[in-house]
């Protein structure tokens, strides 16, 4: 066994050996796997090994279809062929209207990956896959690759081809103990010996804690008892002649696949229950957990109604077996915040589909430092602190019990919530804020009109766009105050500050003591990594503030870049609040509560910060807005937030103060063409591609992180070009993902959209192909599987000198 390698991934399923499997194609051998017993003994083997295309995002429709690829290439080696029956078909079936729609919005997502999915009535539904009955049904998503594979057949191929370029697997090799050196090696320790190594991979499956408990790491992810059943021959799948259909059922909580000359059916019953929360038996390998079928028994009545076969079929054999989610029902793959050299590919409920697409993404991470997609969806930083066992155990309950129930726009599930509130949250809650959730964060989306307003989910507009026009009118002619829960914040201060920010910004360092700026940071290849505003409050001492959902992330990427000395980062999340004052009467409201500042145009100009009181509360304000109206953001302490929040409440009386929530300000953040992190900002593109020219400075001194990257391709055709646009569309916005078209050929995708109320405009977001990104060019984008004509603009459809903003 080797005492030293690069790496060591400690699991044999899935995900450690695609793992394993990825690296050695990136050029890296020096890798072993260890498994504490055989390969695929654990989740792995009992798996349904169901392998579809179907995502909610394009970075998951991409790793599929990467999956899919790879197994088709693995099964075609004659000498270990695997039994994969790729192409069988899959009906994702609809039963309602937002099903439809959501199918529609999905397969124009896809279409920009490259994936073709088809949309089909029921009778149709009915003829392709003949067991079923159509009640309820208006009809179904058509994959024509779906399909299933063997598990340990998959597994061992990946493994074989690992080994033959040269890396090593050593069973029956349980590990003890992880623990790290003062070098930053780590040492993984086994019952036959250690292995100093440079990277740890967790692949541990459902023993993922486990490994966790050993480094210092608890992750969000559970398992969850999940039970299928094998049938005895029926007739008329022999009588078909053609392997039947896939079928997943959203309805019904159920899916099935074709298994011999029967069937494989399992179910996401509504009385599930999560395993192994206190402790796995050391034993439990290859094992199974005892059969429970009367928890299923709502669930099977229905099931038999929509295949009226099963009644008259015996059940050969029940399995029941454990599967691990995360915290949102995604897997964790990348590296673990607050290492620079951990890693983790875990949480994969659908890990044999997905399995090769993750250990891709897994290995370029590792060896380049990014993948080729932007990951987010997947990264072990999107949870913080929040995210516990017993949250995690709510969320995976809820996630479980709407397995194909995909989110609606601006849906938030109400398990694991209140988890992140601020002190106002009652007063906004008596207010009749409608919550939503940003990094476990409560934040208000819009203020209700009363009580009983129901907030509908759709693709389509609805009585909620009149609640958010109302905000934006009183934003927009007086003034208006939102709460920015959850704002990440850090304070970066000591002697080398300055310095050090400027060595990592692509953008210009605010000098002067007082000024607000907003700087962008690249991936070495040169791609868009984050955005901040970036105020300094002293010549040793800057506040940086960023998305919410960048906490762990941004702390981790300025952690692992820190000096030895000089600089020091200190989170401040979770001390202060932001409330917004914005609106042309917004000055004259925060004179009233402040007159000790000169809040006039020349005491605190635009993209300036200063302390002040308001009234008895301290706050930093900084004259900065997302909205594109007169403002001031307020950094208030938490335990004044409800003091400065009541003192502005009862002096707005005076000057017609609203509240308005996020959507509000996503509508008005795109009339100003203002970015969403992760949305409009990711890692597949370099700023000049971003169309944000005018923050780069090349001809800095600094070396900062990308610029070689961005020197090396200068002059070379761009990928993609960020655009706006407006869209003829009356009935609703595109979202994102979404196709933009030309004669029915994808040349780019949608990143963010919504109706702009101060312009009276349907506006989108996207990354489309260079040649159409011009002012003036039309082409269609797809909305609700329709085609709408758009225009590229450009500039800011609102206000584009700044008037508003200045005054």
């Amino acid at each position: 066994m080797k005492k030293h390698c690069k790496v060591v991934i400690i699991g044999g399923g899935i995900g450690g050996c695609s793992t394993l499997y990825h690296l050695t194609r990136e050029g890296l051998t020096d890798v072993v796997l260890v498994e504490r017993n055989e390969l695929t003994s654990g989740t792995t083997w009992h798996s349904a090994a169901q392998v579809t295309n179907f995502g909610a995002v394009q970075t998951m429709v991409g790793l599929k279809s990467h999956s899919i690829k790879l197994y088709k290439e693995l099964a075609a080696d004659p000498e270990n062929p695997i039994n994969y029956h790729h192409a069988s078909g899959g009906i994702r079936l609809a039963s309602t209207q937002e099903h439809l729609d959501g199918y529609k919005h999905f397969i124009s997502l896809a279409k920009g990956m490259g994936v073709d999915f088809e949309l089909i009535d029921a009778a149709e539904c009915a003829k392709r896959h003949p067991l079923i009955e159509t009640h309820e049904l208006l009809g179904g998503l058509w994959d024509p690759l779906d399909g299933d594979i063997d598990p340990a057949q998959l597994t061992q191929a990946l493994a074989r081809a690992a080994r033959k370029a040269g890396a090593e697997i050593y069973r029956h090799c349980p590990v003890e103990n992880v623990y790290q050196k003062p070098n930053g090696e780590w040492v993984v320790q086994t019952v036959n010996g250690d292995i100093t190594c440079e990277k740890v991979v967790n692949a541990g499956g459902y023993r993922v804690n486990e490994i966790g408990d050993m480094i210092g790491v608890k992750y969000p992810v559970i398992s969850m008892e999940h039970m299928y059943f094998l049938t005895e021959a029926i007739p008329e799948i022999q009588a078909f002649g053609k392997r039947v259909p896939l079928l997943r059922d959203p309805l019904d909580d159920f899916y099935s696949r074709q298994e011999k000359d029967g069937l494989l059916v399992g179910i996401y019953e509504q009385r599930c229950k999560t395993w192994g929360m206190d402790g796995i038996d050391p034993n439990f390998v290859n094992a199974l957990c005892p059969d429970d079928l009367d928890r299923c028994l709502d669930n099977m009545e229905r099931v038999f109604k929509r295949m009226p076969c099963l009644e008259r079929t015996g059940i050969r054999s029940i399995v029941n077996g454990p599967i691990t989610y995360s915290a949102d029902g995604n897997p964790l793959v990348g590296k673990t915040p607050g290492f620079d050299n951990l890693y983790s590919i875990i949480g994969l409920r659908a890990g044999l589909g997905e399995g090769g697409g993750h250990g891709k993404i897994l290995a370029e991470i590792i060896v380049h430092g990014e993948s080729e997609w932007d990951t987010w969806a997947i990264d072990p930083a999107r949870f913080t602190r929040h995210a516990n066992t017993e949250f995690t155990a709510r969320k995976a309950v809820e996630d479980y019990q709407n397995e194909f129930r995909f989110h609606m726009p601006h849906e938030f599930r109400p398990a694991g919530r209140l988890a992140k509130t601020t002190p106002i949250y009652p007063v906004l809650k008596e207010q009749n804020a409608e919550f939503g959730v940003v990094s476990g964060w409560e934040r208000a989306l819009f203020f209700k009109p009363d009580a009983d307003f129901k907030f509908e989910h759709s693709f389509r507009f609805t009585d909620v766009e009149k609640v958010v026009a109302d905000e934006i009118k009183a934003v927009h002619e007086a003034v208006g105050l939102m709460e920015v829960s959850g704002f990440n914040r850090i304070e970066i201060k000591g002697p080398g500050a300055a310095e050090w920010l400027d060595s990592l910004t692509c953008s210009n360092v605010p000098k002067k003591v007082g000024r607000v700026g907003l700087c962008y940071f690249l991936t070495d290849k040169g791609n868009v990594v984050a955005e901040a505003t970036l105020a300094k409050l002293a010549e040793d001492r800057f506040w940086y503030g960023s998305a919410a959902a960048s906490e762990y992330h941004d702390m981790d990427w300025l952690r692992s870049r820190l000096p030895s000395e000089g600089v020091e980062l200190v989170p401040m999340t979770n001390s202060h609040t932001i409330l917004v004052v914005s609106g042309p009467k917004s000055r004259d409201l925060l004179a009233k509560l402040s007159p000790r500042t000169n809040w006039s145009n020349e005491s605190f100009p635009w993209l300036t910060a200063q302390p002040v009181f308001i009234g008895h509360a301290e706050a930093l304000a900084m004259r900065v807005s997302f909205n594109g109206e007169l403002g001031w953001e307020l950094h208030v302490p938490n335990e004044q937030l409800y003091l400065a929040h009541q003192l502005i409440t009862e002096a707005g009386v005076e000057f017609g103060l609203k509240p308005f929530g996020s959507l509000a300000t996503e509508s008005m953040r795109l009339e100003k063409g203002y970015r969403h992190w992760k949305a409009d900002l990711i890692t597949e593109f370099d700023p000049f591609e971003s169309d944000l020219d005018r923050f780069v400075k090349m001809d800095k001194a600094a070396n900062f992180p990308g610029k070689e990257a961005l020197l090396a391709k200068a002059g070379t055709p761009a990928r993609r070009k960020f655009v706006t646009m407006v869209i003829d569309c009356e009935h609703a916005t595109p979202h994102p993902g979404d196709s933009v078209c030309v004669d029915g050929a994808v040349i780019g995708t949608i990143t963010s959209a919504g109706y702009g109320h101060r312009v009276q405009k349907n506006i989108a977001m996207a990354f489309i192909d260079p040649a159409y990104a011009n002012e003036g060019t039309e082409f269609d984008v797809e909305i609700i599987g329709e085609p709408h004509k758009a225009k590229v603009i450009a500039g800011q459809l609102f206000d584009a000198e700044n008037a508003r903003l200045r005054s």
